[in-house]
């Protein structure tokens, strides 16, 4: 049960909620198998969307909502890459909204993508009290099948992460793409991929664009 808070704090709250049951999730998905897991995240983040205070799509979808779109498993999506240094540690300034300029310091880059996607992804420390780490990323279906703007794999701020393996390589596993909130409504604002991060071929994994 929610507490009784004014809007202001409610939405302060919510927000709170939102990812801790979010950082939950993940933890529980690290625990499970790749694909009960991704079953699970999948259930659970169409129960949010439909039930939360904060879930991104507007208050009138909710009722109704059909549920997150995606596309097939694929266990070929999974990686477990080890990290080198960026090719450029010039950061990127990013308008957010309400809470300004968003800066995203290049601090590390993956190895072991190029073999099946051309080129590698380079992960993003979100400046500012606390940070966080973010992986945004576009590729050959950005825009077509999959937001415009990108998806996102990392996003420790909100504990979106699925660890690491036992020598210290860093899972990644497309099936677990997602779309910023800001690709529901034009009242979020996101860092969106930058262009840069783009991989060449097409990833038919994870979240797809509504139609």
């Amino acid at each position: 049960m929610l507490p009784d808070l004014t809007e202001v704090f409610a939405q302060q709250f919510n927000l709170w909620d939102w990812r801790r049951r979010t950082s939950d999730l993940y933890a529980e998905v690290r625990s499970s198998a790749p694909l009960s897991g991704w079953q699970r995240w999948c259930t659970v983040r169409d129960d949010m969307f439909r039930d939360h205070p904060q879930s991104p799509i507007t208050a009138q979808e909710r009722h109704g909502f059909p549920g997150v779109r995606y596309f097939a498993y694929d266990p070929s999506l999974r990686y477990t890459v080890s990290l080198g240094d960026p090719d450029t540690t010039q950061p990127l300034s990013i308008l957010a909204g309400r809470d300004g300029v968003v800066t995203l310091q290049p601090f590390a880059r993956t190895r072991g993508l190029t073999s099946s996607h051309g080129c590698e992804l380079t992960l993003y420390w979100v400046e500012g009290y606390g940070g966080g780490v973010i992986l945004p990323f576009r590729d050959a279906t950005s825009g077509r099948e999959t937001f415009g703007g990108g998806r996102y794999l990392l996003d420790s701020i909100k504990g979106v992460d699925l660890g690491r393996t036992s020598d210290g390589r860093v899972i990644l596993d497309f099936n677990f793409a997602y779309n910023p909130s800001c690709s529901y409504s034009d009242q979020w604002v996101c860092p969106l991929a930058p262009t840069e991060n783009t991989l060449l071929s097409p990833v038919r994994g994870g979240e797809r664009i509504r139609v």
